[in-house]
C-alpha cells in the first residue's frame, strides 16, 4: 500500500505524488491508463511537500531529509538542490517566478527562481509554533499574503512583502494531529480549512472572523480542501469527497 503525502495535479490527465511504498521516489502518474510516466528519485526520507508552478513543468519538493529540490517533469534528473537545516513546506508563488520555503515551523525564505542557488533575498523570522508544526504553506491568489498550515488547531497568515504575522485562524478542530490543508478562495477574501469532525470552516481573511461551518457527508477528518482554479468549485476531501457550489443568493 502505498503512503502519499501530497498529491498535485499537473496536466489534465496526469498527477504527481510522494509515495513510500520501495523508497521516497517522486511518481508522475498518468491518470488516463494508470501508468507512470516518470519516477524521480534523490530523496532519502519522506518527501512530506510538494508545489506545482503555475506557469511551465517546473515543481518543487521537499522532505524529511532537511532538503529542497527543484524538478523539470520532463526529465529525471534534479534541477537543483538545497539544504535548509529542518523540516521544510515550499511553494509557488502566483506568477511562478519566485518560491517560499518554510523552515522548521518558524522561518520563511523566499526565493528568486532564476538565481535561487544565491540563496534567499527575504528571510521572515516568525515565533515558533509550540505545539505543532507547519504543513503546507501557500500564497494568495493576488500574491500579497502567504497562509501556513498546521497539525495543531492553528492557520497564521503574513505579509508577503515584510513578513508580518497579520491574522491568526483558530476554532477548527484537530485533536488528531494531523495535516490539515487550508486554502484561499480565488479571490483571495475567504480562507478554507477542514476539520477533524468532518466539517470546513471559513473565516474572513482581512478580519480573521469565522463566517460560516460547511456541513457535508464527510465521515472522518477533511484533510484536504482546494478550489477549482478556473472555477467556483470549491472540493472538500476525507475518505470521501464532497463538492461546493455558490448559491445563487451568494453571487
Amino acid at each position: 500500500m502505498e503512503s502519499t503525502s501530497s498529491t498535485l495535479p499537473t496536466q489534465k490527465n496526469s498527477a504527481i505524488y510522494s509515495s513510500t511504498k520501495i523508497d521516497d521516489t517522486i511518481r508522475y502518474l498518468s491518470l488516463h491508463d494508470n501508468k507512470y510516466i516518470r519516477y524521480f528519485p534523490g530523496h532519502t526520507k519522506k518527501v512530506i511537500t510538494l508545489s506545482m508552478s503555475p506557469i511551465d513543468d517546473t515543481f518543487i519538493s521537499g522532505s524529511l531529509d532537511k532538503t529542497l529540490r527543484l524538478w523539470d517533469l520532463r526529465s529525471p534528473n534534479c534541477q537543483g538542490m538545497m539544504h535548509v537545516g529542518g523540516r521544510p513546506v515550499a511553494a509557488f508563488d502566483p506568477e511562478g517566478l519566485i518560491f517560499a520555503a518554510g523552515i522548521n515551523s518558524e522561518m520563511i525564505k523566499l526565493y528568486d527562481l532564476r538565481s535561487f542557488d544565491k540563496g534567499p533575498f527575504s528571510t521572515f523570522q516568525l515565533s515558533m509554533e509550540k505545539e505543532c508544526d507547519w504543513t503546507g504553506i501557500k500564497f494568495s491568489p493576488d500574491g500579497k499574503t502567504i497562509l501556513t498550515s498546521t497539525n495543531g488547531s492553528v492557520i497564521r497568515l503574513v505579509d508577503a512583502f515584510q513578513g508580518t504575522a497579520l491574522k491568526t485562524f483558530a476554532g477548527h478542530l484537530n485533536n488528531k494531529g494531523i495535516p490539515l490543508e487550508a486554502s484561499f478562495s480565488p479571490d483571495s477574501q475567504f480562507i478554507f480549512s477542514g476539520s477533524t469532525d468532518g466539517r470546513v470552516h471559513v473565516w474572513n481573511a482581512e478580519t480573521g472572523y469565522k463566517v460560516c461551518v460547511l456541513n457535508a457527508d464527510h465521515t472522518g477528518p477533511v484533510q484536504c480542501v482546494q478550489f477549482n482554479p478556473k472555477y467556483m468549485m470549491l472540493a472538500s476531501g476525507c475518505t470521501n469527497m464532497a463538492f461546493w457550489l455558490p448559491s445563487l443568493d451568494d453571487m
